[in-house]
């Protein structure tokens, strides 16, 4: 069954949410990672997102990633093999309705765009605005699509990036 794209308000608690789901799932690695960001549209004050706290984990090698499934898994989160073309793990929290994506990578130049991107929201009201608009075209367009609704946004966050000086896209 396909789950709707829906966008919501801005959720005022989306740090702390996020603050909280880090204290749970930093003990579950038996490496400590290298950072555990906030990453995703819940993590700019003010902009409206899909109802789901996007956790971005950046370890030296994925190995350490699935190392940490078993206690993922215990804490709630289900793997997800996520799209082979894009080298990371993946798990979700939260059924019927997803309340959490972990996202862990190997690669510090995509979790540097990550951040670039999202800090560049944080600071630019108008690119925050502008990306909440496509936001939502994009939500009724690829209403039951996540696929094709999230690739619809690349070419706005590959142009921000660049904008900044940010590494390229794999």
């Amino acid at each position: 069954m396909a789950e709707e794209v829906r966008i919501a308000p801005a959720d005022p608690l989306a740090a702390t949410r996020f603050a909280t789901e880090r204290e749970l799932i930093l003990p579950c690695f038996p490496t400590p990672p290298l950072a555990i960001e906030h990453f995703g549209s819940t993590a700019v004050p003010g902009l409206a997102a899909k109802p789901i706290i996007d956790i971005m984990v950046l370890v030296a090698e994925l190995a350490e990633g699935m190392a940490a499934r078993p206690t993922l898994e215990q804490v709630g989160y289900a793997y997800s093999s996520g799209p082979p073309e894009r080298p990371r793990i993946v798990f979700i929290k939260g059924a019927p309705l997803r309340t959490h994506h972990l996202h862990i990578h190997a690669d510090a130049d995509e979790f540097r765009r990550h951040m670039i991107f999202r800090d560049h929201l944080r600071a630019h009201a108008e690119d925050r605005a502008a990306y909440e608009a496509l936001k939502h075209d994009l939500a009724a367009r690829f209403r039951t699509d996540r696929v094709a609704y999230a690739d619809a946004k690349s070419d706005f966050i590959d142009a921000i990036v660049a904008r900044v000086g940010g590494p390229a896209r794999k």
